[in-house]
């Protein structure tokens, strides 16, 4: 996993797993308390994420949230777009363009 950017958005590559969990919670922690406004988390060169990944992402969004800020996700792929679906958790992220719902329904989504 590598992970680049500043307090305004970070990019994630590779994976986000329960081996890099604890790395990447720090890192997004840091940048979330060092700034202000949307928080952008570019996940377009994420090849993959486990339940711990996702549970970095959703602790991100609640400290985002107690901080006055907001986890904006962008750029992310279909197959992550699907799970976010699934687990009903893009009524709660902020996803930046459409995500798909299981039967091919656009839903709302942060444009």
């Amino acid at each position: 996993m590598r992970i680049s950017g500043d307090h305004t958005g970070l990019a994630v590559e590779g994976r986000l797993d329960v081996r890099s969990a604890a790395d990447a919670k720090a890192l997004l922690h840091a940048a979330v308390d060092g700034g202000e406004g949307d928080f952008v988390l570019d996940l377009g060169r994420l090849e993959s994420w486990d339940a711990t990944g996702l549970g970095v992402i959703m602790g991100t969004h609640r400290r985002a949230g107690r901080a006055g800020r907001r986890l904006v996700l962008r750029d992310v792929p279909m197959q992550l777009q699907r799970l976010l679906v699934a687990t009903r958790l893009h009524r709660i992220l902020a996803v930046e363009g459409a995500v798909q719902d299981p039967v091919g329904t656009t839903l709302p989504a942060l444009s």
